[in-house]
């Protein structure tokens, strides 16, 4: 029986404690703030059964982001491990305000202001934020809108369920860790070449129209929806509890971005569980200016 390990990261404030209590109510056996070094010797043995639930702080002496980045890469590889990465993101305008309510000081700015901590905490955990396989943002949930959300993805059901996760990609990044199916948009008709669209991406109406004159456009979102409908039923039947399908393109700026919506949009019409992630759109608001060709 395989491993299943769900882990639990992202900035001070952001809600990993209550993700993880409400993990732990849904049957998982919760760790917190468990030593890097220590995660390995938990799939030593036979699985007992149990699901687990770690939560990753920076705040350990162990952590840093190329020993977790690392970690998640060992995992991921591994045959008896099914593995998620759950990165719990929140803007730092709220969680300054969830540090004057608690009266907290940050952990790694222990004697300075907590914007202090918070941004030297969102730089050393950008390179896992790209790397997670959920990325929910907090900046708007109650702890009980989190422990829902978590709920919705994570909760042990009688019942049993797919989640899905449709992202969006460049390949000049490489493919996305974990994908279980990818379809190259490379062959559609570029935005990037059209001044007035450069600058936008593939949730913008425009280029989605642009996109779409392509004469190869509506034959292939139908052939992928079809696909991906015709064999999701049979990963479930499988056991797989999540199924991840990427979609890339030169940049990821905007063909893969307005196949991803779309494909999302048809998938949660046929009612299945789905979250988008568009990983070169999150990086160049985070980390990087625009300069991709879509």
């Amino acid at each position: 029986m395989e491993h299943r390990i769900v882990l639990v990261t992202g900035p001070s404030g952001a809600g990993r404690t209550t993700a993880v209590n409400a993990l732990e109510d849904m049957g998982y056996e919760a760790i917190d703030n468990l030593p890097l070094s220590l995660v390995p010797r938990l799939i030593g043995g036979d699985s007992q059964g149990r699901p687990l639930a770690l939560g990753l702080d920076a705040r350990n002496r162990e952590f840093n982001a190329a020993a977790l980045i690392a970690l998640i890469d060992k995992l991921t590889v591994d045959p008896r491990v099914s593995l998620s990465v759950i990165y719990l993101d929140c803007a730092p305008d709220e969680l300054i305000r969830r540090f004057a309510q608690t009266r907290r000081r940050h952990p790694l700015a222990p004697d300075s202001t907590p914007l202090i901590g918070i941004s030297r905490e969102v730089d050393l955990l950008a390179p896992v934020r790209v790397r997670a396989d959920h990325l929910i943002e907090t900046t708007e949930m109650s702890p009980h809108d989190l422990r829902a959300e978590i709920g919705r993805w994570f909760g042990q059901s009688e019942v049993p369920g797919l989640a899905v996760s449709i992202q969006s990609f460049s390949y000049k990044r490489g493919v996305p860790r974990g994908v279980d199916m990818i379809f190259d948009c490379r062959f559609l008709r570029n935005p990037h070449w059209v001044a007035e669209l450069r600058d936008m991406d593939g949730r913008d109406s425009a280029v989605v129209d642009y996109i779409a004159d392509d004469p190869r456009f509506s034959e292939f979102i139908k052939k992928v929806n079809d696909l991906v409908l015709f064999l999701m039923p049979a990963q479930l039947d499988e056991g797989k509890a999540h199924l991840a399908i990427g979609f890339g393109c030169t940049g990821g700026q905007h063909r893969s971005v307005a196949v991803a919506e779309l494909i999302a949009s048809k998938l949660a019409q046929a009612g299945w569980p789905v979250a988008k992630r568009h990983r070169e759109l999150e990086r160049r608001a985070a980390v990087l200016p625009a300069n991709g060709t879509g």
